[in-house]
């Protein structure tokens, strides 16, 4: 089966391919009949499907990836349209391919970028394509197919084939997951961590399958741990590598789940014992140094919870965090990032740094627009950091922001879809439940002050304290900040949840 040779001679970044690495490179079918090829070539099938759904013009279907009977042939604009965004990518697969392999022993564990071999490399740029936001604007299908399809021919497929498989389950949860499928993407994690190739696939589908059961508000025990076949993965890798960073993060998981469950002994014991050696951010650990960062914040350890945030922040100005393709869900490194911006915004106004503050928050809120879009939940989570930021900033100053933050809640609480008051939905199950509960709080303590809406504020003071559900503080003592150093609230924005 040959792909079409128009498209990819059109690329001259493939032009040098056959005289370089002929039997490697065999696999991108239609660089030129004139150059030799091995007898290895019709070997590497699986190989050659994976690269050629991208470098053949994929959009009007081909004999390697033909679209199901039932989808309806696409239009000539849509072909023209899908064919100048293959281009963009013709590019960057050739590079995987010729890109020198890594010599010495396999250690895909530690280095979770593109990979050593053909097959990783390959998956990594299907990742990045189908993940590619506003660089590579795919609709949601499109990106579902690619990585489907990539999933299926890469598997079994020699060295590095379990791995790449791996990588495009990970991606596919969490396409499903922005998708607004959560049980989807939990289903597929699960299924991820039934044939993931090691201990670092299995946790990070383990940990990104905890974050979404956090973020639905679903209760856990902090007890819970990675399945036997995850433990004994551990142990085993620990034999050839050092995996104490894998220890750490599953960790982390559950210290956070200990914090939403108003445990801070047992938090206390998970973070401080498995955690402290791991807040510089080593082997791609930021997301669990966020964690660790917030349990301390929570207990009013504030100079250390500022020394890891910052590690985290200064971790990701120095290196693009995005290149770590082994997370998924609301743990991948662009969650990380936006929530350490916005935690570490929410300790300096806890602090009294009111400019600093609301420089942290803003870009946290510009971060969370550009990445999700203005009306996504993640924006209304920010937006209610922000009104807090200004409450504290008002109350310090002796001021008054009545308006500024009455119009940050109604916009969060509007982003946020939350039910209307005294709905059936405020007392059953709801999405962002922790953070309509806070700003609906903050926001019927305003109203309360005035004169003339103290019924209004009373009604949805009710209402907010009915829907409340966090085990550590109640309501009132999570909106009545203290002082600084001591116990308080934190609005975590990868889970949407307030610890």
């Amino acid at each position: 089966m040959e792909c079409s040779e128009t498209c990819c001679r059109s690329d001259p970044n493939f032009s040098f391919a056959y005289t370089e690495q002929a039997s490697n490179l065999a696999a991108l079918e239609g660089l030129g009949a004139e150059a030799p090829v091995s007898a290895d070539y019709h070997n590497q099938s699986r190989l050659q499907k994976g690269l050629c759904f991208f470098q053949t013009e994929h959009v009007a279907g081909s004999p390697l990836f033909p679209f199901p009977e039932s989808a309806p042939p696409l239009g000539a604009s849509t072909r023209a349209g899908a064919a100048m965004a293959m281009s963009s990518i013709r590019s960057a697969l050739a590079r995987a391919f010729i890109a020198p392999k890594l010599r010495g022993p396999h250690r895909f564990a530690a280095t979770a970028a593109a990979g050593e071999t053909q097959p990783e490399r390959v998956a990594a740029e299907m990742v990045r394509y189908a993940l590619g936001g506003a660089v590579h604007p795919s609709s949601p299908e499109e990106a579902m197919r690619i990585l489907e399809q990539g999933a299926s021919n890469l598997q079994g497929g020699g060295e590095g084939s379990a791995e790449a498989v791996g990588l495009l389950m990970l991606a596919m949860s969490t396409l499903l997951y922005r998708s607004g499928r959560r049980q989807d993407a939990m289903e597929k994690l699960k299924a991820t961590q039934q044939v993931a190739p090691s201990a670092s696939f299995r946790v990070a589908a383990w940990e990104a399958l905890m974050g979404l059961h956090m973020e639905a508000g679903q209760e856990m025990s902090h007890s819970v741990s990675p399945n036997d076949s995850v433990d004994l993965s551990i142990k085993d890798d620990s034999q050839r590598f050092d995996q104490d960073h894998l220890k750490f993060r599953v960790n982390a998981i559950k210290g956070l789940i200990a914090l939403l469950n108003g445990d801070t002994e047992s938090a206390a014991q998970l973070f401080i014992d498995g955690c402290r050696d791991f807040a510089g951010c080593k082997h791609q650990t930021e997301n669990a140094a966020v964690s660790y960062g917030e349990y301390l914040h929570c207990v009013g350890d504030f100079p250390m919870a500022t020394q890891v945030y910052e590690s985290v922040l200064e971790k990701a100005r120095l290196e693009d965090m995005s290149g770590n393709l082994l997370a998924a869900g609301n743990m991948v490194p662009e969650e990380v990032s936006l929530g350490a911006i916005c935690s570490y915004g929410q300790l300096l106004s806890h602090s009294g740094k009111f400019g600093e503050a609301e420089d942290y928050l803003t870009r946290a809120l510009q971060k969370a627009e550009e990445q999700f879009g203005a009306n996504h939940p993640k924006v209304g989570i920010v937006l209610t950091c922000v009104a807090r930021m200004y409450k504290l900033k008002a109350k310090s100053e002796g001021s008054s922001s009545i308006m500024v933050q009455e119009g940050l809640y109604r916009k969060a609480l509007e982003v946020l879809k939350a039910p209307a008051i005294n709905s059936e939905g405020t007392s059953k199950q709801m999405d962002w439940r922790d953070i309509i509960s806070l700003a609906r709080g903050e926001y019927a303590e305003l109203l309360l002050i005035q004169s003339n809406r103290k019924a209004e504020g009373e009604r949805m003071k009710e209402c907010a304290e009915d829907a409340w559900r966090n085990r550590r503080l109640t309501l009132a003592q999570a909106i009545e900040f203290s002082e600084p150093s001591k116990p308080t609230v934190v609005v975590d924005t990868r889970i949407g949840r307030v610890l």
